[in-house]
């Protein structure tokens, strides 16, 4: 098992900044954590990707969040970060954390239980 939580969420005016952290920890050493990700999801949508980055540290991010916010992680301790900058309400989401674990040859997808993340003067 992989266990992902998240935290840094809150309430923050538009034009402000938070930070989103998710820790991983692993009930089982063989278990590789690879590709890492945040998506979000706002009431009466689906979830979305925010961004992803992989273990070369390979980043992608969705166009509405581009040159806004920065997807960091840890290789050796496994934290994930989200510098998130010049929020605007319509970031206003629940956030995941997400993580692409190789086992034995097996892939395994795993999820923290989120954090929210409003934005509102």
């Amino acid at each position: 098992q992989v266990h992902l939580v998240e935290s840094g969420g809150g309430l923050v005016q538009p034009g402000g900044s938070l930070r989103l952290s998710c820790a991983a920890t692993r009930s089982e050493s063989d278990f590789s954590i690879n590709t890492m990700g945040w998506y979000r999801q706002a009431p009466g949508k689906q979830r979305e990707l925010v961004a992803t980055i992989t273990v070369a540290g390979i980043t992608n991010y969705a166009d509405s969040v581009k040159g806004r916010f920065t997807i960091s992680r840890d290789n050796v301790k496994n934290p994930m970060y989200l510098q998130m900058n010049s929020l605007e309400p319509e970031d206003t989401a629940v956030y995941y954390c997400n993580a692409a674990v190789v086992r034995r040859g097996l892939w395994y997808s795993y999820w923290g239980q989120g954090t929210q993340v409003t934005v509102s003067s």
